[in-house]
């Protein structure tokens, strides 16, 4: 190898290390994550791969999002029926747990991606139907 080939690869090395510093410090994140809205307004979004407990407390109403290891559930609830505590786990594209007593939407959106096409894009349903 010539020195010119070491200076250009070292050269590539430092400007991807200083690009990847740039994302780290701004906070751009590029993974799913989960978008909590109430009675229609967005409370917060949130990126699943950070593990967390949200809190959602509206008027008398109280909910708790868990987010670990990539997923996110209801964790608790106080509304009269409890069927978003059964709703499961949720991490793809297109899922949703929803209170409709509290007017509670929990829903994993995907970073706009325009280079690649979401693999599950296609196997996520629409709508599920009993």
């Amino acid at each position: 190898m010539k020195k010119r080939d070491i200076l250009l690869a070292g050269g590539i090395v430092l400007v991807a290390l200083v690009m990847l510093l740039v994302m780290h410090v701004t906070g751009e994140t590029k993974g799913d994550q989960v978008q909590v809205t109430v009675n229609g307004e967005i409370y917060g979004t949130y990126p699943l791969e950070k593990d967390q407990t949200i809190e959602v407390t509206e008027g008398e109403f109280h909910n708790v999002i868990r987010i670990e290891d990539g997923q996110a559930y209801m964790e608790e609830a106080d509304c009269p029926d409890g069927y978003c505590k059964e709703q499961g786990r949720i991490s793809g594209q297109k899922q949703t747990i929803v209170c409709l007593p509290h007017k509670l939407v929990v829903e994993v959106i995907r970073q706009k991606d325009t280079d690649s096409k979401a693999v599950d894009d296609d196997l996520v349903p629409d709508t599920i139907a009993k």
